[in-house]
């Protein structure tokens, strides 16, 4: 059928347009590890250490990837808001004798925000003589959404057993705008999370800043006055303190903040969808915050030559 093709090429198009961005922040990331690769060779246009450009291959993929991801999910969140009120609408129209597909036909007409346009395709083909069951069929793989799927799935065997379809309408409707309740609620809930999370690796980067600025700082100029000391009273058992070992652990630092900020962004995206992939946007967030305040600001990343 048409509609089958139509449908099926739409996915295509929505899969393409994914797999476009995922080789996008591919390559970006690719080219930084590139330049990595010049700078040790003392070829790189931009003089970074290896691990500035380790994090901004890390930048550069979570970036568009993760935005992308949030801006898909926040499509779909959008159509599943006014899921509830189609139903409604149907329902409202079933309990005045209509079957299944007039009743879409009629609710069709209402404003649904951006379902409006999947509902007006879908009214359309009852119109031209596709059964209810088959165009609710086409408007679940159109929309593709884990909640649409269900309800649609219940509709149709609601449907096809017969019965009163209007009642079972009815109830998917109140089901599925309590789950967006719950959803709500779980969302104001991991919000105080979201903000300690963010609050937290701030904190982490002050501390990181203080210690790398002042007190290595100190422990350095400490040392070096102890060895010159040490070379003044040879013989002498002196303390030493091993300044060489100083950068590694200025390295270690900026390590530390690079994985809390690709873990912290994970568990943001968790808490607030309950999906790793919304991480994303949250590790790429706080990757280029401790990125920015190292490097740019505070100069926290020389300690690699």
């Amino acid at each position: 059928m048409p509609y089958q093709e139509e449908s099926q090429f739409q996915k295509m198009l929505k899969l393409g347009r994914t797999k476009e961005v995922l080789i996008l922040s591919a390559v970006i990331a690719a080219v930084a590890m590139f330049l990595m690769v010049l700078n040790i060779l003392d070829a790189a246009p931009v003089p970074l250490e290896p691990i500035d450009w380790v994090m901004i291959a890390a930048i550069g993929f979570l970036g568009p990837s993760g935005f992308y991801i949030n801006k898909k999910q926040k499509e779909i969140e959008l159509i599943e808001r006014r899921l509830p009120d189609f139903l409604r609408d149907v329902a409202e129209a079933g309990r005045f004798g209509m079957t299944l597909a007039d009743a879409i036909v009629v609710s069709s007409s209402g404003r649904y925000g951006r379902l409006t346009p999947e509902i007006n395709k879908m009214a359309a083909q009852i119109d031209w003589g596709v059964p209810a069951s088959e165009a609710l069929n086409l408007f679940a793989e159109r929309v593709d959404t884990p909640l649409v799927n269900r309800v649609v799935a219940i509709i149709i065997k609601a449907n096809d057993a017969g019965g009163n379809v209007a009642d079972v309408l009815g109830m998917v409707s109140q089901d599925t705008r309590q789950i967006h309740l719950s959803e709500d609620e779980q969302k104001i809930a991991m919000t105080s999370y979201l903000a300690v999370i963010y609050i937290a690796f701030a904190v982490f980067i002050v501390v990181i800043i203080i210690l790398s600025t002042q007190f290595l700082a100190q422990m350095e100029e400490v040392g070096e006055s102890m060895d010159l000391g040490a070379d003044r009273m040879e013989g002498a058992d002196v303390a030493q303190i091993r300044t060489e070992n100083i950068p590694t652990i200025e390295f270690i630092f900026v390590l530390a903040v690079f994985a809390h900020g690709i873990g912290d962004g994970i568990v943001a995206g968790v808490l607030q969808s309950g999906k790793i992939s919304s991480g994303m946007q949250h590790s790429f967030l706080l990757t280029l915050m401790g990125f920015v305040a190292l490097r740019i600001m505070f100069g926290g990343l020389e300690m690699m030559g």
